[in-house]
């Protein structure tokens, strides 16, 4: 089976001669496929009875089918045309077709097979597809031809342009560049066949951008094509450049782009300032570093070929000014670099050079790349504050110098031109107890108090000057003076000594060594004299010797020392020192005679107090003073404390408030615990209520009461009744009060009426005035402990009970 050639009228493929020139030897052999395909067993043997006879299985032998893309008929595009050679044209065979696009983009008609496309066919999306045919038995479905695969390849047309795949594009080229300079490679694509004919074949040209710019027709390559383009007179170009396929010829398809292209900067412009003459001023108080101005080197260049570098390079200022590169490298920055003074200079003249940093050697033709100015600085006249001849004085001063004494003589002038006259004085912050006084108009520094080294030893003192035409122009300086050290204090101890002998020395002995200290402070340093004070030059007891180090030994003359002769010697011991005038002075050590063990430790002295020194310090005298006033307030407030806390416990009858006291006697038992007793009841007893019907049930007196035995008396003389009553309790509470055998301050104790009814009666003495009979109390003897003390107060001791006091 073969494909037939293609006989749609559109089709303009044909078959190749060699299949036309093979065509009856290709249907001889298919004479032979029936046999092939039904082959029967008789045939076999026949097959097999001829040794020279053998049958050959032919195949299917297939054509490319070639068909142009991008039909537009409103029929099916006829592609080609399957039959085999078993076709009798019965409908007999049917004719399949599978593979890539079979049934979507293409159809077959089972009877005749014609092949078809259904879908418009774009050769930029799929070039070619891979197809296999076969033709079938209708009625059995086995196969008459083996499976067959061939290509349907879509023939190219010219239906896609050049297109510039990453335009717009952006492109530099430094400015001033040669003719034919290389700036940016174009590349336009083609999506047809470069293969087939023309319609791939790109030719470049510009379309916008001359004369700047050309492009190379077949590379695609900007180029250069005017000398001298200068940046600083124009920066940006936009060239369009166009594609065109079919070599350039009519009818081909052409895409276009934008190219934006910069010329960059070279440094081919020279410096310039815009000025030949620069005027600046600045005040004279200005410090080191202040700004005076800035100049500007102009450049037509951009970025490092506009960096500049300045300096100072002639005129009478380059001493005092100096000059910098700000942070942009573009101006100049012109500082104060010596201290300025109008009265000295009032004006200076500056030579500037402005050069650039980065050359570029194909353009040092064109130089010099630098460029000179003229700045003339003007100082301004500021008032400015006295100038002292000196920056700092230094006196020194014996510390005996007289009241008046000249220390020093400060001297300041106004630096103005005015001249204006100066004042002086102290600022008394440096001299807050007024040692000094200083001459208003010479600057005299005098003393007017004694000064004393050891007191204070420097002073700094501080000297202001002020112009008198303008007081808020204020100068000072600092003049320090040193106190000379005077030998004018005597030495003396060290400190409060006290020595001891033991009983058992011996003659000769050293019971003690003495030091002394002097405020003064020699340059030779010091050296002390020691000696026994002219009074005890011949004491028997003790002697001195002087050691030349500044100590001497305390040794004893004799022994048998004794406590009991006499427990305390006073030794006197003169000190002087070696410098002029010599000063001197007298201590006593105190002496104590004490026993000692074998060793010379001491095991005991006299009791005796400790002798005071004969004069006593103010501090000490004002802490004793002070301990008494402390001890005598501690005393008052206690007496004071004392008399409010005796205040009776019973008062007045108008002070007299009504409540309750409840007592808890035990725990447990309820509201029954609880007994009341009112206040008014106990000082009018009789007009108490007795309710006999309640009574506790729960706890027994531990001592009977005798009320219902005896009747009370008759109280009688209420008013006074209240004043014997009260005496009687402050009494009461002040003897128990002073009795160390007394219960606790804290416990309560009650004065009141013993009951109605009661045996021994009242104790008190309410009622006393209603009876002129003695009572006798010798029964509460009887009563235990608990009433020993009324058996003391009221009633008589017995005999052979022991004395409680």
């Amino acid at each position: 089976m073969l494909p037939a050639s293609s006989g749609h009228k559109r089709n303009y493929m044909h078959l190749p001669a060699v299949a036309w020139t093979l065509l009856p030897v290709a249907l001889g052999i298919l004479t032979l496929l029936p046999h092939s395909l039904l082959g029967t067993p008789a045939e076999e043997e026949h097959v097999g009875s001829s040794a020279l006879l053998q049958r050959a299985k032919r195949s299917w032998v297939w054509n490319q089918f070639f068909v142009l893309e991008e039909y537009t008929g409103l029929e099916p595009l006829y592609i080609g045309k399957l039959h085999s050679d078993m076709d009798k044209g019965d409908g007999s065979i049917k004719y399949i077709l599978t593979g890539e696009g079979a049934g979507t983009t293409f159809t077959i008609d089972d009877s005749t097979g014609d092949i078809h496309a259904i879908q418009r066919l774009d050769r930029e999306v799929k070039a070619q597809y891979i197809l296999r045919a076969q033709a079938r038995n209708r009625l059995t479905d086995r196969p008459l031809e083996p499976e067959s695969e061939f290509i349907v390849k879509i023939q190219d047309i010219n239906d896609n342009e050049p297109r510039f795949l990453d335009g717009p594009y952006q492109a530099t080229v430094p400015e001033m560049s040669k003719i034919g300079t290389s700036v940016i490679q174009l590349t336009a694509t083609d999506a047809d066949d470069p293969t087939y004919g023309n319609s791939a074949r790109v030719v470049y040209s510009i379309l916008e951008g001359q004369p700047y710019f050309s492009v190379d027709a077949k590379t695609g390559v900007v180029r250069v094509s005017l000398a001298d383009m200068d940046r600083e007179t124009r920066e940006n170009y936009t060239v369009v450049i166009q594609a065109k396929d079919m070599g350039g010829q009519l009818g081909g398809l052409a895409g276009t782009t934008t190219v934006n292209i910069t010329l960059s900067d070279i440094n081919d412009n020279p410096p310039m300032f815009d000025q030949r003459l620069y005027q600046m001023s600045i005040p004279e108080s200005a410090p080191v570093g202040s700004v005076v101005g800035r100049i500007w080197a102009k450049d037509r260049d951009i970025g490092v070929n506009a960096e500049m570098k300045y300096s100072i390079i002639d005129g009478d200022g380059r001493d005092t000014f100096d000059i910098s590169t700000d942070p942009t490298n573009l101006f100049g920055i012109i500082t104060v670099k010596k201290p300025l003074n109008f009265e000295i200079k009032p004006s200076y003249t500056l030579k500037v050079e402005g050069a650039n940093t980065h050359l570029d050697p194909a353009f040092r033709h064109r130089g010099p790349f630098k460029d000179v100015t003229i700045v003339h600085v003007s100082i301004e006249d500021v008032d400015e504050p006295p100038l002292f001849d000196s920056p700092a004085y230094y006196v020194e001063l014996p510390e005996d110098a007289e009241i008046g004494t000249m220390v020093k003589t400060v001297s300041a002038r106004d630096p103005d031109a005015a001249n204006n006259t100066v004042r002086y004085s102290i600022d008394r912050s440096s001299d807050p107890d007024k040692y000094f006084y200083i001459e208003i108009t010479s600057g005299s520094l005098m003393t007017v108090r004694s000064l004393d080294r050891e007191e204070v030893g420097w002073h700094n003192i501080t000297i202001l000057a002020m112009e008198m035409n303008n007081p808020t122009q204020i100068a000072s300086v600092s003049v320090a003076v040193r106190v000379l050290d005077v030998n004018d204090n005597p030495p003396s101890l060290m400190h409060y000594l006290e020595a001891y002998v033991c009983e058992n020395a011996k003659a000769g002995q050293l019971i003690q060594t003495v030091t002394a200290v002097d405020p003064d402070e020699p340059l030779g340093g010091q050296h002390f004299y020691y000696s026994l004070a002219p009074e005890a030059v011949n004491n028997p007891n003790f002697t001195l010797k002087d050691n030349q180090d500044n100590t001497a030994w305390i040794l004893t003359r004799r022994g048998g020392w004794s406590q009991q002769d006499q427990t305390v010697f006073y030794l006197p011991i003169f000190i002087s020192d070696s410098e002029q005038p010599v000063q001197s002075s007298t201590s006593t050590l105190t002496i104590r005679v004490c026993s000692c063990d074998q060793e010379g430790n001491v095991m005991s002295c006299n009791a005796e107090a400790y002798s005071l020194p004969a004069s006593l310090s103010r501090g000490a005298l004002i802490a004793i003073l002070a301990c008494i006033f402390v001890l005598l307030v501690m005393i008052l407030l206690m007496l004071s404390l004392r008399t409010h806390r005796k205040k009776p416990y019973l008062c007045d009858e108008e002070e007299n408030v009504h409540e309750n006291i409840v007592r808890y006697d035990d725990e447990g038992g309820g509201e029954e615990d609880t007994e009341a007793f009112d206040i008014a009841a106990m000082w009018n007893p009789r007009e108490a209520h007795h309710h006999p019907g309640k009574m506790r049930q729960d706890m027994l007196p531990e001592i009977e009461s005798l009320s219902r035995y005896v009747p009370q008396a008759c109280v009688m003389g209420g008013g006074s009744g209240d004043s014997n009553v009260h005496g009687y309790v402050l009494a009461k509470l002040l003897e128990a009060d002073m009795d160390p055998c007394a219960p606790p301050y804290d416990s309560l104790q009650t004065y009141a009426y013993e009951g109605e009814g009661s045996v021994a009666e009242s104790l008190s003495s309410l009622q006393s005035g209603t009876s002129n009979t003695d009572h006798e109390y010798d029964y509460l003897n009887d009563w235990g402990p608990r009433f020993k003390k009324l058996a003391e107060m009221y009633g008589v001791l017995e005999t052979n009970s022991p004395p409680l006091w």
